[in-house]
C-alpha cells in the first residue's frame, strides 16, 4: 500500500545540530612532529561526520614541544574554537639544572646520553619519580580549571583526551567525574607498557603510583581507543574497558601524488632509500648497514644513496661508518610536514625501522601510513608478525624483514636496485589500497564510536553534579 507523502516541499528543513566534543590534547599546532597529526586530523575531519570539536590545549609559549611546524595551523577549521591555557613547565627548570637549552632536553627525553654526570643523573631521577606520570603534569590543574569553565558555560556531549603525555588523561578523569559526561580516552602509545619503561630510573613507589594512575584512568573512562591490536590487548589485561582500534593514517590532501613516472625521477638520477623521522639507538637499522656493506655498493650499486631525514643519534651513524658505508649516507635535518611528504614521494624506496625492544610487535609509527600513501615501495626492519608487518602486507606497500635477516634484506635491496637500473621499479601500495588508512576514514570511525558511548554511557551531556 502506498502512503502519500504529505510533507510540504517548500517547508523549511530543520538542520540537525552537531554533537559537541571537548577534545583535550597537549600537542596541537604550532607543535610539529608525529604527535600532533592524530589530533589535528581528527579536528579537521570530525565536523564532516556531525561532531564539532572544541580544542583544549596549552599555550605555545608555555609548552614543551620538540619540534615546531606553524604551517599546520592552517588546517584547523575556522569553526573550531581552540582554548589555550597556561602550564607550569618543569622542562625549563630541568634545562637550567643540566645547563642546556630547553629544546635540547625536550628532544633527548628520558634516556639520552649513555654517560651522565651526577647533576644529569639527579635531574633525570627527579623527572622519573617526582613528575608523575610525566613532565607535562604541570599543565593538568590549569586545563582542569578551563575545562570546568567550558563545561559549565556550554553543553558538550562528550570529552576526549589523547596521550601521550598521559597526564592529559588525568584531566579527562577530573572532568568526567565532576560533570558526569561520557569520556573517551585515546592512547597513541602505551603508558606503563611502553618499551623503555623498565629503563627509567624509577623507584618502586613511583612505579606503583604511576600504575595506579593508569588503572584509575582505565576504570573511570567510558571507553578507550588505541592505534594497534597489540596495544588493545595490553590495556584490556589491566582492566576490562571497552577498547576499539582506530589506527593512525594519512591525509589525502597532504599528497598531491605525482604520476609513477614523475615520482621515479629522483633528482640527480640516484637510487635513494630514505628514512623520515628520528633514528635512535633502539631504532638503529643494524641489519641494513650490514646488508649494504655486503653488497659492495661502491662497485656494484654506484648510484645508491641512503637519506636520513630528522634527528639521528651519533651512535647510529658510527655503526654505519663501522661497516664502511658512511659516505653513502646523506643527512637532512627535521623538515616541516609538507616538505617531509614531498621527500617521501620523490624517494626511490622508503625505510621503516621498528624499535628493537620489548613489545616491538605493537609498534606502528605514524609515518608508516604516509609511507603507504606515497605509493613508494617500503623496506621494513622489525617483527615479521607485528602490526606494522601486517599493514605493509595488507596494503601491498612493501615487506618486513626480521631484525637479523641480513641475507634476505640484502637480496631484496639488490633486486630493487637492479630493476631500477633497468628502468622499472617494484610498486608500493595502490591508491585504492591506501585509502582505507585515510584520516577521514579514521575520523568517521571515531564519530561512530562517540555516538555509541553516548548511547551506552552513563553521562548526561555535561550537567555537573557538584556545586561550582
Amino acid at each position: 500500500m502506498n502512503v502519500p507523502d504529505t510533507r510540504r516541499l517548500d517547508a523549511p528543513v530543520e538542520a540537525i545540530p552537531p554533537r559537541r566534543l571537548l577534545f583535550v590534547t597537549y600537542y596541537f599546532p604550532p607543535s610539529g612532529g608525529p604527535g600532533v597529526q592524530r589530533s589535528l586530523k581528527f579536528t579537521k575531519y570530525l565536523p564532516q561526520f556531525g561532531w564539532q570539536p572544541t580544542i583544549l590545549t596549552v599555550e605555545p609559549e608555555h609548552a614543551s614541544y620538540s619540534e615546531l611546524d606553524p604551517d599546520l595551523g592552517e588546517e584547523v577549521p575556522l569553526s573550531v574554537n581552540v582554548e589555550r591555557t597556561y602550564a607550569w613547565d618543569p622542562y625549563a627548570l630541568y634545562a637550567r639544572v643540566l645547563q642546556k637549552q630547553k629544546q635540547d632536553v625536550v628532544s633527548v627525553g628520558f634516556l639520552g646520553e649513555a654517560k651522565m654526570n651526577l647533576r644529569q643523573r639527579t635531574a633525570r631521577w627527579v623527572r622519573a619519580n617526582i613528575f608523575l606520570p610525566d613532565a607535562r603534569v604541570g599543565w593538568v590543574p590549569f586545563a582542569v580549571k578551563r575545562g570546568n569553565e567550558l563545561l559549565r558555560r556550554e553543553r558538550f556531549d562528550a570529552v576526549m583526551t589523547t596521550g601521550p603525555p598521559h597526564s592529559t588523561h588525568l584531566i579527562g578523569a577530573a572532568l568526567a567525574r565532576r560533570h558526569r559526561i561520557p569520556w573517551l580516552t585515546d592512547f597513541r602509545d602505551p603508558w606503563t607498557e611502553i618499551d623503555y619503561y623498565a629503563d627509567l630510573p624509577m623507584t618502586a613507589p613511583a612505579r606503583a603510583i604511576d600504575s595506579l594512575m593508569e588503572r584509575l584512568v582505565l576504570r573511570r573512562a567510558t571507553a578507550g581507543t588505541v592505534i594497534s591490536d597489540v596495544m588493545r590487548h595490553q590495556l584490556q589485561r589491566a582492566v576490562p574497558l571497552p577498547i576499539d582500534v582506530i589506527e593512525n593514517g594519512f591525509d589525502p590532501t597532504d599528497f598531491d601524488v605525482p604520476s609513477r613516472d614523475d615520482a621515479f625521477e629522483e633528482p640527480g638520477g640516484r637510487f635513494t632509500l630514505a628514512h623520515v623521522g628520528s633514528l635512535n639507538g633502539a631504532r638503529n637499522p643494524h641489519a641494513l648497514w650490514k646488508a649494504v656493506a655486503a653488497l659492495n655498493p661502491h662497485d656494484t650499486m654506484p648510484k645508491f644513496r641512503m637519506v636520513l631525514i630528522g634527528n639521528v643519534e651519533p651512535a647510529v651513524l658510527s655503526d654505519a661508518e663501522r661497516f664502511g658505508i658512511g659516505d653513502r649516507i646523506d643527512l637532512m635535518p627535521y623538515l616541516p610536514h609538507s616538505d617531509a611528504v614531498r621527500r617521501m614521494q620523490n624517494s626511490t624506496m622508503l625505510l621503516l625501522s621498528i624499535n628493537r625492544v620489548r613489545g616491538a610487535e605493537g609498534i606502528v609509527t605514524g609515518k608508516l601510513y604516509e609511507y603507504v600513501a606515497s605509493g613508494r615501495p617500503v623496506i621494513g626492519i622489525g617483527p615479521v608478525t607485528g602490526d606494522a608487518a601486517r599493514i605493509l602486507d595488507d596494503s601491498g606497500a612493501g615487506r618486513m624483514f626480521d631484525f637479523d635477516d641480513v641475507a634476505a634484506l640484502g637480496a631484496h635491496l639488490r633486486k630493487s636496485y637492479d630493476e631500477w637500473a633497468g628502468g622499472s621499479l617494484m610498486a608500493g601500495a595502490t591508491e585504492a589500497a591506501a585509502m582505507r588508512y585515510s584520516r577521514r576514514e579514521q575520523a568517521r570511525k571515531l564519530a561512530r564510536l562517540l555516538e555509541q558511548i553516548i548511547e551506552e554511557g552513563t553521562g548526561d551531556g555535561g550537567q555537573e553534579t557538584d556545586p561550582p
